[in-house]
C-alpha cells in the first residue's frame, strides 16, 4: 500500500461514524487546518458518532515539524482550536475560541493520523465549554484541551 493511501485508508472514519461536511457549515473559515485536502501540512476528515459528537481525523505532515521528527506544538493547538471550535458550532451554537487550556503529553511523530475526539461540555448563556484530546488508534493520548467559546450571535 502506498504511502497516500495508507494515510487516506486511516482517515477514513469507522463504520458506524457519518462523514460530516465541515464547510458547509462555517464555510471558507476552515481554511488554516483543513483547508488543504492533499498538502503536506494537514489533512483532516470530520465525522459525527453514534452520540453526534464531533471527531476528526488528522494526518500530521511534515510541514507541521517542530521538535525534529515530531509536530510542532503550535500545530497541535491549531488543530484543536479548529475541532473542539467545530463542535460547538456543530452542536448549533455559532462561536469564537475565547480561551483555549492545552496540556502536552507526548511528542506526536510526524505523518501520522491520530483522531481528535471532542465533547460539548456545559452551555450558559455565551459561553459553551468543549473539551477534547487528541489520541492515536492505541489510545495514547498526545494533547487534551478544554475550551471556552463564545456565541457570537448572542447578546
Amino acid at each position: 500500500m502506498t504511502a497516500v493511501k495508507k494515510v487516506e485508508f486511516e482517515l477514513k472514519g469507522e463504520k458506524n461514524w457519518q462523514p460530516f461536511d465541515a464547510p458547509s457549515l462555517v464555510g471558507n473559515s476552515l481554511r488554516f487546518v483543513s483547508g488543504e485536502p492533499e498538502g503536506d501540512r494537514f489533512r483532516v476528515r470530520y465525522y459525527r458518532d453514534e452520540e453526534l459528537a464531533l471527531i476528526a481525523r488528522v494526518w500530521f505532515g511534515p510541514e507541521t515539524e517542530g521538535p525534529p521528527g515530531h509536530a510542532h506544538g503550535g500545530s497541535m493547538a491549531a488543530v484543536l482550536d479548529e475541532v473542539l471550535g467545530l463542535a460547538a458550532w456543530a452542536a448549533g451554537h455559532p462561536v469564537v475560541v475565547g480561551r483555549l487550556n492545552i496540556h502536552f503529553s507526548q511528542l506526536l511523530p510526524l505523518e501520522t493520523v491520530m483522531q481528535v475526539e471532542s465533547e460539548v461540555i456545559s452551555v450558559e448563556g455565551r459561553k459553551i465549554k468543549v473539551k477534547g484530546k487528541i489520541v492515536s488508534a492505541d489510545g495514547t493520548v498526545y494533547a487534551s484541551a478544554d475550551c471556552l467559546c463564545i456565541n457570537i450571535l448572542k447578546s
